[in-house]
């Protein structure tokens, strides 16, 4: 019998960068099928980035049909003007998701990066280091919104599983998982 597989699309908001990836899960093997950001430093009205976030989403979406979104929640941080920016243009991406009719599910960045490197504080070094050791990849990027965008889809794909497969639970940390798992490092 063969395995039907599930996409799931994730996205970084920003209204300068807007990470995005995409992941096929096929039984418990995920494999990277696209994996880039979108930059949006160079057009200064703010209304005109939220356009081309509303079309970018909507071309992903129809250029991979994805079965399901997941987004990271803004995080909570001092600047409010920051925050009302970035609230929009993950508005932007959830709306244009939810016409088209995906489920969407909201995580919120520690979440993300506990359920990638079992540490809610890692830093986006090490959860790229822990998302190429998940899915087998080799490749170098420029944009940690999207591999954050990466870190999304893959933290979507496990909480709806046991998590990753092989990989003790309850490392406190990177160290401290190379140590549990010596057959994950190469």
């Amino acid at each position: 019998m063969q395995q039907t597989s599930k996409f799931i699309l994730g996205i970084d908001p920003g209204t300068q960068t807007m990470g995005y990836s995409l992941i096929e899960v096929k039984g418990k093997k995920l494999k990277l099928i696209r994996m880039d950001a979108i930059r949006l430093t160079k057009v200064k009205d703010i209304f005109e980035r939220l356009g081309i976030i509303q079309q970018s989403m909507s071309d992903l979406i129809r250029e991979h049909k994805p079965d399901e979104l997941a987004i990271e929640a803004p995080f909570f941080g001092k600047n409010v003007q920051s925050m009302l920016k970035l609230g929009r243009a993950q508005g932007v991406a959830i709306a244009v998701a939810m016409q088209k009719g995906l489920p969407v599910t909201e995580y919120s960045p520690r979440k993300i990066k506990q359920a990638i490197t079992g540490n809610g504080n890692a830093d986006k070094e090490q959860v790229w280091k822990m998302l190429k050791i998940i899915l087998e990849i080799d490749i170098e990027h420029d944009s940690y919104d999207a591999s954050d965008a990466l870190a999304v889809a893959v933290c979507h794909h496990y909480q709806g599983n046991s998590g990753p497969q092989g990989i003790v639970k309850g490392v406190k940390g990177w160290e401290d998982f190379i140590r549990k798992n010596p057959d994950k490092v190469r």
